[in-house]
């Protein structure tokens, strides 16, 4: 993948960093030391999965491996001994902790159930195989067993596709992507959800809950099964042949990766695997999640980053996945998890609040992803704004490729549900959206699927009493807008999705009623919905359409009284009225000379908007002796819609002289800026 936005700055030249300088350098030593440790190839340590767990031999026999140091004996028991303890099913002790047992072909068949049974000193209990790559749910007694799978190999029929254009991610979980009451699954969302994703301008998709769960509700981040894709979705085949068929459509599919902590569970989970709670978890009170109610790894152990590199080596191989989200980096990286003394200063990152063994093990997990599949994409969930999160490993960073910009929604529902609409400040905002560091590539945001759950409401629902459609497109497109890397969207919200998540419960009575998107809204051509999905789709295209996001934002006008923002970005200038009732009439700002054509209007009635702006206009600014001239544009807005006038497209690409004239513009008139159409 080309990985295109503006340029970076150099990460090594942040001058505020000088005082921590040698703690970047330790980092990139332990890093080091750490790949030597593997033997020098983080690739090939990072093939556990094809070691452990039950696997199929050439000659048709079964072959189980399992790491259990705790352990005095392991036995499989199922359907197989009619879930007995029987010696032709007990493992041996092969040292360094590790168990083998070899069985014929007919000890076992494709489809039987199994556990592990490990014994130890003072006890014994039955585990899901660490390993294993599929756990199944009783729907009778709710408990999970492992199964025998023995699945005829899927024949891939797409190459990954290459994207020449920054990520525009669709956020979905399948489970809920449905319109009737139920789990839906890996197929139904192929059939019918890819197609709704290619044709809204997405060229990414982020698959959510990937890894088994055994709570439903838990969003699939109290993973208990790493290697398992969740069978409630279907087998492991459909999950290939959905991620085939996305590359087939060119679309890139990547996955939700928890690996910042591990369900409590023990018969659902790998907490106390071998009968003790420190096996691939710190001991005591560390390896608690206390505001999580989870587990949490002890990164400095080479068997669990073994174990973890191990899985990121599988998902991208077995299931071609294109890259990961990483859940929960913020929780990874401080010792209090993050929840202790905010992030005010350099000084809150350093004096031993790092986590450095975690550190580590996101910097070899960044680099066996670069290792096994160039281009793949790894994103860090990180709210925090760690330095170095997204710098180079070769200057002590971690290398991720891009970090979440979670202020940004932050700033937006701040917006919706503790400032009058009147009281927004166009200077803050525009602070919020394009506050980032230089050297790092960020994927904007309005909403994921955070801010819609757990007791929360979607964008659009919050505002319900508001302007909703207006201010619904006037913040998608000012967050995509100024969006220099990436985009993401979560599943629904593109249209103004009214409900808020609610996964069924014992307190909901065990409802799917709000775990699901309510497609037939979007598709309603009487309902605003449809407009604004429209709107989406029409806001996206802009990526595909120019390479404005490869320039940096230039800021021509901010107007606070007038509620007035406007940026300039490649070819294309974005004028935003954000006032609740006040439209203007020949509002006027400084541009590059050259014709200006409006490509993208949310007043027009494709998008639910007045009409009031005549479409495809073209404005003709004249040139002055420094090659600018003013532009006066009628820019709109009304208690039902924002106006977005934007998207005024020049022609051709602005010049260096242009844009040293920007700069000197945006020094002398502290005003957001703007871009022409056809130069002049």
């Amino acid at each position: 993948m080309k990985r295109q936005g503006v340029p970076l700055s150099d990460f090594s030249a942040d001058a505020w960093l000088a005082p921590w300088r040698p703690i970047y350098e330790e980092r990139r030593q332990r890093a080091q030391l750490a790949v030597e440790t593997c033997g020098g190839s983080l690739a090939d340590f990072a093939q556990g999965h094809r070691h452990f767990g039950l696997h199929r031999k050439a000659d048709g026999s079964w072959i189980y491996r399992d790491w259990a140091p705790h352990a005095t004996s392991l036995h499989l028991v199922g359907d197989f001994s009619h879930w007995q303890q029987d010696d032709l099913y007990a493992a041996q002790a092969t040292g360094d902790g590790c168990w083998e047992l070899i069985l014929p072909a007919a000890a076992m068949q494709h489809g039987q159930h199994y556990r592990v049974l490990f014994s130890w000193q003072g006890g014994s209990g039955e585990r899901l195989p660490a390993w294993g790559r599929r756990m199944v749910q009783d729907p009778h007694t709710l408990q999970f067993t492992a199964q025998v799978w023995d699945e005829t190999p899927y024949r891939w029929q797409h190459p990954t596709p290459q994207l020449n254009a920054p990520p525009l991610i669709y956020e979905a979980h399948v489970g809920m992507s449905s319109e009737e009451e139920k789990v839906a699954t890996w197929s139904e969302f192929r059939q019918h959800m890819l197609p709704r994703i290619a044709g809204a301008g997405y060229n990414t998709v982020q698959l959510m809950a990937v890894q088994e769960h055994p709570y439903y509700g838990s969003f699939g981040y109290h993973v208990g099964s790493f290697f398992a894709p969740s069978s409630r979705f279907g087998t492991a085949n459909e999950l290939k042949e959905l991620i085939d068929t996305a590359h087939g459509m060119g679309l890139q599919v990547i996955m939700d990766l928890v690996h910042s902590h591990a369900v409590k569970n023990v018969l659902e989970g790998i907490s106390c695997y071998d009968g003790t709670p420190y096996q691939f978890f710190h001991d005591g009170p560390r390896g608690n999640h206390e505001i999580w109610d989870s587990r949490c790894f002890d990164y400095a152990k080479p068997e669990v980053r073994h174990f973890l590199l191990s899985n990121i080596r599988y998902w991208l191989e077995e299931f071609q996945f294109d890259g990961f989200r990483f859940d929960g980096v913020t929780s990874m990286l401080y010792h209090d998890r993050g929840f202790g003394a905010g992030f005010g200063s350099y000084d809150d990152y350093f004096h031993g609040r790092t986590d450095e063994d975690a550190i580590t093990y996101l910097t070899l997990a960044t680099q066996l992803i670069d290792e096994c599949k160039p281009g793949a994409l790894a994103i860090a969930e990180d709210v925090s704004g760690l330095p170095g999160l997204c710098a180079p490993r070769a200057q002590g960073g971690c290398g991720f490729h891009y970090r979440l910009a979670m202020g940004m929604p932050d700033m937006w529902f701040k917006c919706a549900e503790d400032i009058r609409e009147e009281d927004w400040h166009m200077g803050w905002i525009w602070g919020e959206l394009t506050g980032r560091r230089g050297d790092e590539r960020t994927i904007s945001y309005l909403e994921s699927h955070d801010q819609a759950m757990v007791g929360g409401k979607s964008f659009f629902f919050t505002l319900a009493d508001e302007r909703a459609v207006a201010l619904h497109k006037l913040a998608r497109l000012a967050t995509f807008g100024t969006a220099s890397h990436g985009y993401l969207n979560f599943m629904g919200n593109e249209f103004g999705h009214p409900e808020w998540i609610d996964f069924p419960r014992e307190g909901n009575g065990w409802s799917y009623q709000h775990a699901r998107r309510l497609w037939s809204l979007r598709d309603r051509a009487d309902l605003r919905f449809q407009a604004l999905g429209d709107f989406d789709g029409a806001m996206l295209a802009l990526a595909r359409s120019a390479d404005w996001m490869n320039h940096a934002g230039d800021l021509l006008a901010e107007h606070n009284a007038d509620k007035i923002l406007v940026w300039l970005r490649g070819d294309l200038l974005f004028a935003c009225n954000f006032h609740g009732h006040q439209s203007l009439v020949d509002w006027s700002v400084r541009v590059p000379a050259g014709e200006w054509e409006l490509v993208l209007d949310s007043d027009a009635s494709e998008f639910d908007g007045h009409g009031r702006v005549a479409p495809q206009q073209r404005i003709h600014v004249q040139a002055d002796a420094h090659g600018w001239g003013e532009m006066r544009m009628y820019l709109p807005s009304s208690p039902k819609l924002f106006q977005l006038h934007g998207l005024l497209n020049c022609a051709s690409p602005m010049g260096r002289e242009t844009k040293r004239r920007c700069t000197e513009n945006m020094q002398t008139v502290h005003r957001p800026r703007y871009r022409p159409i056809s130069g002049q």
